[in-house]
């Protein structure tokens, strides 16, 4: 048989929440027994009529707690769907998108593909006792009742498209759905699978059984083999495991906690009794696996075993396996059952004993067995190669064997061969030579459907990576991957696991800080780089990202080489020495040329692309560069050429700032023919270039008329006719460079509009030297096509500042300004905030280049903590919901929430808030009533933006009785068939507008306003 990995698990039984807790039990051999507690049933009837009328001999066992909390928001369930679900479907659901998440992956990854889910159960109780209360059966009593719904509600939700099928076999259920799922893998009808065990023990009719039997423990508590055995006691649990082929889950570096070697299941047939053991049966079942699994009996270490603590079951179980370790006296194998921590949980009873064994395989120590003290001479486990181990053992290095035996009432048996990960799945990646990936510093990222869900993750997570030591990098790069999928996106960088906790834990304490952090992205989001030119360079300018970023490095050194040929000397060592010659035009321009350039590639190799592009003046060739215009070389050739020609022009020009508008101007101008306007930066920010004497002259009545002057420190005058000497020399280069038309709309600052398939060739960069450089008009018309994000290209924040003070020339927001370099000591840290911001704007990055190859290791990171607000139980009569709080002071649904909907809300404006219509309107009233009653949901909850079925959970039984209720509160609804409602069902505004039109009910429309 092929190997099967274990690459995710998650489980809650008695005294464990969590795999870390179960862990944590097994260790110091805990117990998980208690009172039965008051929720299950009448507790305080069943102790006294049971042990009075002497139908229980016990009123303890194993249970979970808090069964009946259950975060349908989540699932988009409604409540009143939530409350007729057996327990053991919510329970299945949470724990398997938990399974998911601890295997690496994000639940939604999963969606649509041919993943399989198997499901052991075998008890039925939730049906018991509300399918026979006819009174009070609804339509959500089939879907939320039954062992296939168990499996299909997972497949249903996580929308997965492979088997999907609940086993019943008794206590063997759930390895033997283990086994189904291994085989499907193997068949190749599934590429990846979750198996599951769920028992809730919801009535006391197993525990009257057991003692009617003779089965049942007094004291409610299984002891495995032991000389105390004296019967089964009850317990509860889910668990569930993500299964994966061994050579796949290799191939993507996924960390497994074990292998499945081989599975067995066979049936006793006609024996000594239906629900008797067979010694026969179970030797047999375990010889299939052996063969199955290529293993000798001496190669197992140990063996959990089904160790139900009754005495012919023990004696069975030990005689099978003694059959084949008999002749290990000298070194027996080590046997011993979870059932003594936890009861016997029935159904779940075969994936607590399987995450048992993985996390001893994974930890390589096996716990001590619970009641091991007093081993029950009778078995003669000695004689058999068997020993109950009394203390944890300690697994050898190397390859440890493990088997695993679960045994049906029914005669159904399963047996396992279990073995440690391969080696190579646990080595972090070798880092290798001359990495050209990363950014030098980590983004963590989470996110949730609502707000108060992303505290309460975010705090899991600060609370998990505070407890133990953990590299960033992993850490970071694996919530990339996992937590993402949800609404609302947090994001912050970090330098290290301490900085990241502190930041982690300041968000999910303060309120407004959380809220920075957060984005609730909904249109696609709409990307444009904005280049900054000259007047913006520095000495020593991205010489911090170009330290801790090799993607950065890549890039720079990129555009050096491309330049050196024509500069002579190389840009990238005059940035990095800090020398004073970048202010000088020959290197100023091909240094902001490199820099634009290299940031930019880099920003696109992190997935963050433009959709639309903007230069200023000498931005403008790194943009068309980018844009597909003509290829590094080239464009390296003309700006480098640019450079040289100006420096070598005379000296006696200069340019002026002023902060006045062109037209205000153009007076004063007529009377000076040698200045002119160079540069149109915004309603009243122009800069003046032109011969010195008539600037100066032009300074003094400005100055005297009490408009604000400053003369720039430049070399030349730029955009004017004292640039003329150079043009012809130039246009030589630009016309052997030549220039296409731009593949992304370029905003040109030439034309101050975008390029309408216009080429960039030599006539263009020509003038593109001596007209003025008309920024604030392509700017516009950038904010009108409607970018979300403008990304600052550039040494110093200076086109962020100038863009935003521009008029609003279109309704709509403001795009969110992002600045990967920030100044002089800007660094990796800079460019990781930057991608952080946009990955909250909607943004999704190419994860894998922010980090180095040897930081792209899976971490396991807490799953996702579900909300436990929201209760469903019943209490003697229909089922009802129940909630801890009452409504005003829940934390705010998923549903509400919604309302921000994409179609409704621009991408980076405020909350959208909605007011309720005016009391007194009685075909709204009748609408939410119908819809609250339906649903579970109380009026106020309802927005009229709230979608019917992706917010409030209904599906086609649902729409049914919604326009049932309707009917009976607006008779004239009854004219109407389902086919006329159904496409008015978007949302609960649109619903409440066509029945007013329907009945020809005069009222005011649903209000909005923003906040």
């Amino acid at each position: 048989m092929d190997r099967i990995a274990i690459v995710g698990i998650d489980c809650r039984f008695p005294g464990a929440p969590d795999p870390g807790a179960y862990w944590d039990l097994l260790m110091r051999s805990g117990d998980g027994i208690g009172t039965v507690p008051e929720q299950r049933w009448a507790a305080k009837e069943f102790h006294s009529a049971t042990q009075a009328e002497g139908r229980s001999n016990t009123t303890q066992g194993g249970f979970i707690d808090d069964p009946d909390a259950f975060d349908n928001e989540f699932f988009t369930i409604s409540p009143r769907e939530a409350a007729a679900m057996d327990p053991q479907q919510r329970l299945l659901l949470q724990c398997a998108w938990r399974a998911v998440e601890d295997a690496g992956l994000p639940p939604q990854r999963l969606a649509g593909t041919a993943t399989g889910v198997f499901v052991g159960i075998m008890g039925n109780e939730w049906a018991q006792l509300h399918l026979t209360d006819y009174d009070h059966v609804t339509a959500q009593a089939g879907s939320g009742n039954g062992y296939c719904m168990t499996a299909n509600r997972i497949s249903y939700h996580l929308d997965l498209k492979g088997p999907s099928l609940a086993v019943d076999t008794a206590c063997s259920s759930s390895l033997v759905a283990v086994h189904l799922a291994g085989n499907a893998l193997l068949s190749g009808e599934c590429d990846y699978a979750i198996a599951a065990g769920v028992n809730v023990a919801l009535t006391p009719a197993l525990s009257i059984f057991y003692t009617q039997a003779g089965l049942s423990a007094p004291d409610g508590r299984c002891k495995p083999f032991s000389a105390q055995a004296d019967g089964i006691g009850r317990g509860e649990g889910v668990g569930a495991v993500v299964l994966r082929r061994l050579e796949d889950a290799l191939a993507d570096g996924q960390q497994i906690y074990a292998v499945v070697r081989g599975t067995a299941v066979n049936q006793d047939g006609r024996s000594n009794g239906l629900t008797a053991p067979n010694r026969w049966a179970q030797q047999d079942v375990i010889a299939a696996a052996y063969r199955r699994a290529g293993v000798e009996p001496a190669d197992v270490a140990f063996t959990e075993g089904h160790g139900t603590g009754t005495a012919l079951g023990d004696m069975m179980e030990a005689a099978a396996l003694g059959h084949h370790h008999a002749g290990r006296s000298a070194k027996p194998m080590a046997l011993g059952s979870v059932k003594g921590n936890l009861g016997h949980t029935e159904g779940a009873a075969g994936i607590a004993g399987l995450i048992k064994v993985a996390l001893s395989l994974h930890h390589r120590t096996v716990p001590a067995s619970r009641f091991s003290a007093k081993e029950n001479a009778q078995l003669g486990l000695r004689q058999k190669g068997l020993r109950l181990l009394k203390a944890p053992l300690r697994l050898p290095r190397g390859t440890s064997v493990a088997g695993l035996s679960s045994f049906g009432m029914g005669g159904t048996n399963a047996h396992a061969v279990l073995e440690s990960a391969p080696p190579q799945s646990a080595r972090p990646r070798p880092e290798p030579a001359g990495d050209t990936t990363g950014i030098g510093t980590g983004v963590f990222t989470l996110s949730a459907p609502a707000p108060d869900a992303l505290r309460r993750n975010l705090l899991a997570q600060s609370e998990a990576l505070a407890a133990r030591r953990a590299p960033l990098g992993p850490v970071a790069w694996t919530s990339n991957r996992v937590k993402a999928g949800h609404r609302y996106r947090f994001a912050v960088s970090a330098g290290d696991t301490d900085a990241l906790v502190e930041r982690l834990r300041a968000a999910a304490a303060d309120p407004d800080l959380l809220a920075r952090l957060t984005g609730a992205p909904g249109a696609r989001p709409r990307t444009a780089f904005l280049f900054t030119g000259q007047g913006s360079q520095y000495p020593r300018m991205t010489a911090g990202l170009y330290r801790d970023s090799p993607l950065y490095r890549r890039f720079l050194d990129e555009a050096d080489a491309a330049l050196l040929p024509h500069t002579g000397e190389s840009v990238r060592d005059l940035l990095l020495g800090g020398d004073e010659s970048v202010h000088r035009t020959r290197w100023a321009q091909p240094a902001l040329f490199a820099v634009g350039y290299a940031l930019g590639r880099t920003l696109g190799e992190l997935g963050v692309r433009p959709d639309l592009l903007l230069g200023h003046s000498v931005g403008e060739y790194a943009a068309a560069c980018l844009a597909g215009v003509f290829p590094l070389e080239d464009a390296a050739r003309l700006i480098a050429a640019r450079g040289a020609l100006m420096q070598r022009l005379p000296d006696g020009g200069g340019m002026l700032a002023v902060l006045a508008g062109r037209e205000e101007l153009e007076e004063r101008l007529a009377a000076e023919p040698h200045v002119g306007v160079a540069v149109v930066n915004g309603p009243r920010a122009t800069v003046l270039s032109g011969e010195l004497a008539a600037l100066r002259r032009i300074d003094k009545e400005l100055d005297r008329d009490g408009i604000r002057t400053r003369t720039l420190r430049v070399s030349h005058a730029f955009h004017s006719y004292l640039m003329d000497p150079m043009l012809e020399e130039f246009a030589v280069i630009a016309r052997e460079v030549g220039g296409g038309t731009p593949r992304l709309p370029l905003f040109s600052t030439l034309y101050g509009r975008v390029l309408d398939d216009e080429p960039m060739d030599a006539d263009y960069w020509v003038a593109h030297v001596r007209r003025p450089v008309l920024f604030a008009d392509a700017a516009a018309a950038l904010l009108a096509a409607g970018p979300t994000h403008a990304v600052e290209i550039g040494p110093s924040p200076v086109l962020s500042s100038m863009t935003r003070k521009l008029p609003q020339a279109a309704p709509g927001a403001r795009p969110t300004f992002v600045l990967p370099v920030r100044g002089e000591d800007s660094a990796g840290r800079d460019l990781a905030d930057a991608l952080a911001e946009l990955y909250r704007g909607g943004v999704t990055p190419d994860w894998d280049a922010v980090y180095e190859e040897r930081d792209r290791t899976a971490y396991r990171l807490p799953p996702y903590v579900f909300s436990d607000a929201h209760r469903y139980w019943t209490r003697g009569g229909p089922v009802r919901a129940r909630h801890d709080a009452p409504l005003a002071e829940l934390p705010r649904s998923a549903a509400r929430e919604s309302v921000l909907a994409a179609e409704r809300e621009p991408a980076g404006t405020g909350v959208l808030t909605l007011e309720r219509p005016a009391p007194g309107d009685p075909v709204t009233e009748a609408a939410l009533e119908a819809i609250g009653q339906v649903g579970g949901y109380e009026t106020d909850e309802l927005s009229p933006y709230l979608r019917l079925y992706e917010d409030l959970g209904f599906d086609s039984v649902m729409v049914m009785e919604l326009k049932g209720r309707i009917e009976e509160r607006l008779p004239a609804v009854a004219t109407l068939t389902v086919q006329d409602l159904l496409p008015r069902l978007a949302s609960v505004g649109d619903l409440v507008d066509f029945l007013r039109d329907h009945c020809g009910t005069a009222s005011a429309p649903v209000e909005e306003r923003t906040a």
